[in-house]
């Protein structure tokens, strides 16, 4: 890892996360976005949709939910026991590598909603079987398929049982079938994964990390991955001269000959977007004044956001109709007549992903 100069935080950030123009050559494709961030936040389906959509511009929500279906990038409960999307073949990978911590609390998990051990590995199995050969299964279907194996389910013991063999790479997401989340074995939907070594698979997640969030830090990647400091701070000994520091803080290399205006960019990002996902400080994109409108309660629940220049200036909600979406844009700052204009011009692209006429209801 070589040393440099310091860079515009915010401008470098948001051209890592591909919201600007990247010097390098920008992935184009679901399969090269995901493969880019390495994993996606992906608990809430139309947030990641949308994600993947602001960043493959003149994409429709269409285009990539056929990429999806094309097996381009699963879902599936990586690190920190939260759903995100990552490129197929690094599934299994990822799961090892770093999903290894979350199952280290499933029996902690399992005591307290009345499971024990043995139901769950029958759980596993049972869905295993019942997904065999292909086998494609709703949410429901799923948890039919565990009662009728001969398993009571109490509550939050189903959602357990489909995150524990996900979690065990018996299963995966698949896209929904309507609104509804389904389930395929990971080894049929993903049937050549890749297999790296421990040490290479921290050096490919520190990469893709500094690649897609730079500038930032070790700590940063520690709470992203849910890895320890000590393995975090190996990937990046292994990610070697693929990353470069700049102001302290790590990032691509591509940045620093890059040229970096401070602009006054619009955007308007879903919930849980990598863009504030990402980072342990938020300061940088957040007034600590606007933090409760954005996570309300801090419950981990992340509101969309219209941003500019790089800061959160307001939030926003959808509300789909057969022939409209509206958007409820709440200002966090004081806004005029020309900031509502770029507003709704930076959803614009949002409605044209979703293919519907777009409306706007301001306060």
């Amino acid at each position: 890892m070589t040393a440099s100069r310091a860079l515009p935080a915010l401008p470098a950030r948001l051209t890592s996360l591909l919201l600007r123009p990247h010097p390098s050559a920008a992935p184009d494709t679901v399969a090269g976005v995901a493969e880019w961030f390495g994993a996606m936040q992906a608990q809430d389906m139309a947030s990641v949709l949308w994600s993947l959509g602001a960043r493959l511009p003149g994409r429709t929500q269409a285009d990539v939910t056929a990429a999806l279906e094309r097996r381009e990038a699963l879902r599936t409960w990586p690190m920190r026991g939260t759903v995100h999307l990552v490129p197929s073949a690094d599934a299994r990978w990822m799961l090892d590598l770093m999903g290894v911590r979350a199952l280290a609390g499933a029996a902690a998990r399992r005591a307290s909603i009345g499971l024990d051990e043995a139901t769950a590995e029958r759980g596993v199995e049972i869905l295993a079987a019942a997904l065999a050969g292909g086998g494609r299964l709703t949410r429901a279907e799923c948890l039919r398929a565990l009662t009728d194996g001969g398993i009571t389910l109490g509550p939050q013991q189903g959602y357990h049982l489909l995150w524990y063999a996900s979690q065990k790479g018996v299963t995966a997401i698949a896209p929904h079938v309507g609104k509804e989340q389904t389930f395929v074995r990971l080894d049929e939907w993903a049937p050549a994964p890749h297999s790296p070594g421990r040490e290479e698979a921290l050096g490919l997640i520190a990469l893709r990390f500094f690649r897609s969030h730079g500038p930032a830090t070790v700590p940063d990647l520690a709470r992203w991955t849910g890895l320890t400091v000590a393995d975090c701070r190996t990937g990046v000994a292994v990610a070697g001269d693929a990353l470069t520091e700049a102001g302290g803080m790590l990032v691509d290399p591509a940045l620093l000959d890059a040229d970096l205006p401070e602009t006054d960019d619009w955007l308007a990002l879903p919930g849980f977007d990598e863009y504030l996902l990402g980072y342990k400080d938020r300061s940088l994109m957040v007034d600590d004044a606007h933090k409760q409108a954005i996570i309300p309660g801090n419950n981990g629940i992340f509101q969309a956001t219209v941003v500019r220049a790089g800061r959160v200036v307001a939030t926003w909600k959808r509300s789909l109709t057969r022939t409209a979406v509206t958007v409820a844009v709440q200002p966090l700052v004081t806004f005029g007549a020309a900031d509502r204009r770029h507003t709704e011009a930076a959803l614009q692209p949002y409605a044209t992903f979703l293919g519907q006429p777009l409306r706007v209801t301001w306060p």
